[in-house]
Formats: structure tokens, C-alpha cells, sequence
């Protein structure tokens, strides 16, 4: 069995698909360390999270799996 603190690989797949349920499966995965990441003299700045999780969906969406040639 995988490492519990990865996303499956099918996950990943799924929401780079545009699969409403695996690109929350990720943002949910991620909410902890994008809170932390938003935290400016102690508070938390909503518009930073917002931003850091808009960042995040966008780069999903760009995200390419490249294709083995053999």
C-alpha cells in the first residue's frame, strides 16, 4: 500500500480531468498546509487562501501527464 500522506495517483488523474469531486479530494488534501501558508501576523487572510487555492485548481487544470514512448 501507498504512502497515506500522498494523493493517489488516480486522484491526481481524475482532477487534472476536471472531476468535480477529485479536485476537492485535492483542495481538501492541501486545506491544512494552504491555511498555514495564509497566515500573516497571526491571523489568517482569507483573500491569500483564496488565492493559493485558485492558484492550486488553475495548475490542475494545466498539469499535462507526459505520455512513455517505448
Amino acid at each position: 500500500m501507498g504512502n497515506p500522506n500522498l494523493l493517489p495517483y488516480e486522484t491526481i488523474v481524475r482532477a487534472t480531468n476536471g472531476e468535480p469531486e477529485a479536485v476537492d479530494e485535492v483542495l481538501q488534501h492541501y486545506s491544512k498546509r494552504i491555511r498555514i501558508a495564509a497566515i500573516e501576523n497571526g491571523h489568517i487572510n482569507r483573500d491569500t487562501e483564496d488565492s493559493i487555492k485558485q492558484r492550486l485548481v488553475a495548475a490542475l487544470f494545466k498539469f499535462r501527464f507526459d505520455e512513455k514512448k517505448e
